[in-house]
């Protein structure tokens, strides 16, 4: 499969449709989002079963922002609507493989019952995404 272009008015759909959704944030300028292109591409491939989506972090500053990247390339992983990871830097392919199964594999009730415990340790603050306005 391969990626889409996720923006702020599909955003909801996308994330609603899909459990699994891997998030690329990454500007045209960025060297190190060009050189992780490729890498985030095949893994697309070989996980067809799995959403993975581009923002581009010029033209969606609103979404960008809303996740709170600082550095691109920034990886997130949303799973049943609920932000999992984020991360910036660009991962070699063993790292973005490993990633990859550690996400699958997580207990999604665990998570969400360790979510206001998160919350507290936080500040009161437990993001899931972008809100809609």
């Amino acid at each position: 499969m391969s990626t889409i272009e996720l923006t702020k008015e599909n955003f909801e759909e996308t994330v609603s449709e899909n459990d699994f959704v891997l998030i690329d944030f990454w500007a045209s300028w960025c060297g190190p989002c060009r050189s992780f292109a490729p890498v985030y591409e095949a893994a697309a491939e070989r996980h067809s079963d799995l959403t993975f989506a581009k923002v581009d972090t010029e033209a969606q500053q609103e979404l960008a922002a809303a996740f709170e990247v600082q550095s691109i390339p920034t990886l997130a992983i949303i799973r049943d609507r609920t932000l999992v990871f984020s991360q910036p830097g660009a991962l070699p392919e063993a790292a973005l493989e490993d990633l990859i199964g550690q996400a699958r594999q997580l207990d999604m009730d665990e998570v969400r019952r360790a979510a206001p415990s998160r919350r507290r340790a936080r500040g009161g603050r437990h993001r899931r995404g972008p809100r809609r306005r």
